[in-house]
């Protein structure tokens, strides 16, 4: 088997009367996060991975905010598009690794919920999934509770 790995880093501002969305997941907090789609910050970190790994440039490359049709659009339908990039070329997702930086609201209760809708659009067992949350102890944009960050990392493997 052939292997390649990417990384990919998003970061979104928080803000009033959006919903919050992370790894395809809604989030009930007083704010959401601000982006011209759904601005799911793990989804579009994740796409980066992959696009990353394909050696395909970036999320705003493929999906440019500048582009209407992207407006208020499911990350979801970004993740299908990059799976489908590395398929043609006869790449498979092996595993997933998030960690989504926030200091509010608490992540834990979600993340199994997270593995699970990561698992359903990637098409992979749960086992290969990983979703970490964790804060910056009140330092910076995240610490302000300004924003919210997510690195992903991930595995792609071909058939030889």
């Amino acid at each position: 088997m052939k292997f390649r790995v990417g990384i990919g880093f998003d970061a979104h501002q928080l803000a009033l009367n959006r919903p919050l969305k992370i790894c395809g997941v809604t989030i009930p907090h007083e704010k959401g996060l601000l982006g011209h789609s759904d601005a799911d910050v793990a989804l579009h970190a994740l796409c980066d991975a992959i696009l990353g790994a394909l050696a395909l440039g970036d999320i705003g490359q493929h999906f440019p905010d500048t582009d209407l049709k992207y407006k208020d659009a499911d990350s979801a339908t970004f993740v299908r598009a990059v799976l489908e990039m590395a398929s043609e070329r006869g790449w498979e997702v092996g595993n997933v690794d998030i960690s989504v930086i926030a200091q509010s609201p608490k992540l834990a209760p979600f993340k199994e919920a997270m593995r699970l809708r990561l698992a359903e659009l990637l098409g992979i067992e749960i086992e290969a999934i990983s979703v970490k949350a964790t804060t910056t102890d009140r330092m910076g944009f995240v610490g302000r509770e300004e924003g919210i960050a997510a690195i992903a990392v991930v595995t792609l493997f071909q058939r030889v």
